[in-house]
């Protein structure tokens, strides 16, 4: 047994490393994904499940509408393999459907409501979502109704917002009927939420699923390729994910915990590590619908949850806000961050802040999404991602040769084993046969392992900067200007350049009450970057695009600077005189 486990350990050199409490070689067990919450209000159906704007639902409660919501879905003809499509913010619905359309053994399409309309229509006609659920809220369902004829949606199941709000619907009609609340039209394409509950039968019929094999969520993402298609999650993809990230909290108590669900669930990080964990561990989960600073220490204040996951972003905020000690942060345990690099400033500064320990951890959608995280209890290494969780295996592929993989300590493209690995893209096999090799999900991301298994990210692939014939990293860009004590926040992207092919430009928002010159800030990072690192380019913003998480847009600064040099050249080439324009023609 002794030299098996040295054998292991010089395989798999993060086993070294691993936190007290957490078996690597753990059990991760295969079952249907609807299974946890039936385990979960089996086992503590008393005890508070959701709490929304101070309404609040117990497991039993939640677990009984899961159940007719199924019932219901399954009188309308829904079983095993249709696509139900989720239009909907955390709320109550949200969960009630989720669990429902998997237990009548449909498949779940998750919506972002802030799509376009060209992005719906597109993600429903792909994902094939002949049913969608969203709220009778104006904002999300007139967003949907233009849409029936002009792609296979059939119907909408409409959920009623006066139903979860704490307050006697009477308050909530002179606020909302005129103003918010859509008009929904009585005719078969529409499906009411309660209705639809109320002629079910209460119990589902069963449905037999195959973990392994069938999808329980198509996740919609840009992928390894940049290109948007669904990630297939299988129940055992998301059943073992939910599993490994509940294992990642040892000293958490079963039946006592609160988590605060701010980022929302249609998002994969907050349906693994916020839904599906609170499942897990019976804990109470907190519902904001939407990030609002004030409104997120107001609720840790009063309503004192012991975990919180989040982005970056949403830490740096409460960091910088010159109310925060006001409130009482200290209930806070456990915070796991995702979605971004976490600068270790950052970090370290949440932590004073509230006491609580902040796990950097690292995850694709096509990994369910976590495959790494710094350990909560033992070394938290400030700008690693951390080690593989249970079952998890990292390797390091060569950059040059994608089948080889490099020794401890050298870069290479970061590669996942794991049952949490989905099973592929969705109608894309030329894509998925891209990152899925030799058994190994290839993220597109660049990274370095050392002795004890601690992983890092040096940038993705897509991102890194080819300039002069060097390559630049943003990540290692950024986490130099976050040093500076007035910036607030930061991206840095690649940006054409006549003589080097490609440089690197930074855009900066500065703390509130804070002044820095380029001229200053050039001078701070003199010495922590390399002269080819430095960005030629800096722009002071008041804001930084985010995404519907909270997450830096990239994505955006780069399109906002395509269109800026494609302008400039149409303005160029308006300016120049015809007579030049035909001799240069000939």
């Amino acid at each position: 047994m002794e030299n098996n486990n040295k054998k292991s350990c010089a395989e798999f050199p993060w086993l070294s490393s691993y936190p007290p409490g957490i078996n690597w070689h753990a059990e991760i067990p295969v079952a249907p994904l609807h299974q946890m919450l039936d385990d979960a209000a089996a086992r503590f159906p008393d005890r508070p499940f959701l709490d929304f704007l101070g309404k609040s639902y117990t497991y039993r409660q939640i677990a009984q509408m899961v159940d007719r919501m199924a019932a219901g879905l399954q009188s309308l003809g829904i079983g095993k393999g249709d696509k139900i499509g989720l239009f909907l913010p955390n709320t109550p619905y949200y969960v009630i459907a989720f669990f429902g359309a998997l237990k009548a053994g449909a498949t779940i399409v998750n919506f972002n409501p802030m799509y376009a309309e060209r992005e719906i229509l597109a993600q429903i006609d792909d994902g094939e979502a002949e049913t969608m659920v969203t709220l009778d809220l104006k904002a999300l369902y007139e967003k949907l109704k233009p849409l029936f004829g002009r792609c296979r949606m059939k119907r909408i199941i409409v959920c009623p917002m006066a139903d979860i709000l704490p307050f006697p619907k009477s308050w909530l009609f002179p606020l909302f009927r005129h103003k918010e609340i859509a008009a929904i039209p009585r005719d078969e394409r529409h499906v009411r939420f309660g209705r639809l509950l109320a002629k079910s039968g209460g119990k589902p019929n069963p449905v037999t699923i195959n973990p392994i094999e069938d999808i329980a969520v198509l996740q919609y993402t840009g992928g390894t390729t940049g290109l948007p298609k669904a990630a297939m999650l299988t129940h055992a993809n998301l059943f073992a994910n939910s599993e490994q990230s509940t294992q990642w909290i040892p000293e958490a108590t079963p039946g006592e915990e609160r988590v605060l669900a701010v980022l929302p669930f249609f998002h994969v990080f907050a349906m693994t590590v916020i839904m599906n964990l609170g499942i897990r561990i019976g804990a109470e989960i907190i519902l904001l619908p939407k990030f609002d600073l004030i409104q997120v220490m107001k609720t840790i204040h009063a309503r004192r949850p012991t975990l919180f996951p989040a982005v970056p972003t949403i830490y740096t905020a409460i960091n910088n806000h010159r109310a925060r000690s006001d409130y009482d942060l200290s209930s806070i345990r456990w915070c796991i961050s995702g979605g971004a690099a976490l600068p270790v400033e950052i970090k370290l500064g949440f932590e004073k802040n509230t006491g609580c320990s902040l796990a950097e951890g690292y995850g694709l959608t096509e990994s369910s999404p976590v495959a790494t995280c710094n350990p909560l209890i033992g070394l938290n290494k400030p700008g690693s991602i951390g080690l593989p969780l249970p079952g998890t295996i990292i390797e390091i592929a060569s950059l040059d040769d994608p089948n080889q993989l490099v020794p401890i300590g050298e870069k290479g493209e970061v590669c996942i084993r794991g049952p949490q690995v989905m099973k592929g893209y969705w109608k894309r096999q030329e894509e998925t046969d891209q990152v899925l090799r030799n058994g190994r999900l290839h993220t597109g991301d660049v990274g370095v392992m050392d002795e004890f298994g601690y992983v890092s990210i040096i940038d993705r692939l897509k991102d890194m900067i080819l300039c002069g014939g060097f390559n630049i990293y943003p990540r290692a860009i950024e986490e130099a200007i976050y040093l500076h004590p007035a910036v607030h926040e930061c991206v840095v992207i690649g940006v054409p350049d006549a003589y080097r092919g490609q440089t690197a430009k930074a855009f900066v928002k500065l703390k509130e009450g804070s002044a820095v010159t380029r001229a200053e800030l050039d001078a701070f990072l003199e010495d922590k970057l390399s002269a080819v690192e430095k960005p030629k380019h800096i722009e002071f913003r008041a804001e930084l695009p985010k995404t519907m998480i909270g997450k830096l847009s990239r994505k955006e600064l780069l399109e906002e600077e395509i269109e800026k040099r494609r302008q400039k050249a149409e303005k160029r080439r308006k300016s120049i005189p015809e007579s030049e324009k035909q001799k240069a023609s000939e």
